[in-house]
């Protein structure tokens, strides 16, 4: 079974939304994956360059474990999981299909 997401639909007769299934094809999840990845990629280099300068800027040992784990506590900061990619992907179809 693919990604699929639940958005609520408001309606005039009732004041609880009733809910709207939204499915990712292969495809579309696949994409998003991809562009996941190449984001978190960008993400940690630009990380990695981050805790460099950190380490330089303040006059700390440039040991390449402390450059590694400031790196990573930057991107675990920073990036976005593939689950918030598939979501705003099936938000995005949603909206499309209430056009």
């Amino acid at each position: 079974m693919g990604f699929s997401k639940a958005f609520p639909v408001r309606s005039d007769k009732s004041v609880y939304p009733r809910w709207e299934d939204v499915e990712l094809t292969e495809a579309e999840e696949k994409e998003v994956e991809a562009l996941a990845r190449s984001e978190n990629i960008k993400i940690m280099k630009e990380c990695i360059r981050d805790a460099k300068d950190i380490l330089k800027d303040e006059s700390l040992k440039d040991f390449q474990t402390n450059m590694v784990q400031i790196a990573i506590a930057l991107f675990e900061k920073r990036a976005s999981h593939a689950a918030y990619w598939k979501e705003e992907k099936a938000r995005q179809k949603f909206l499309e299909g209430r056009k």
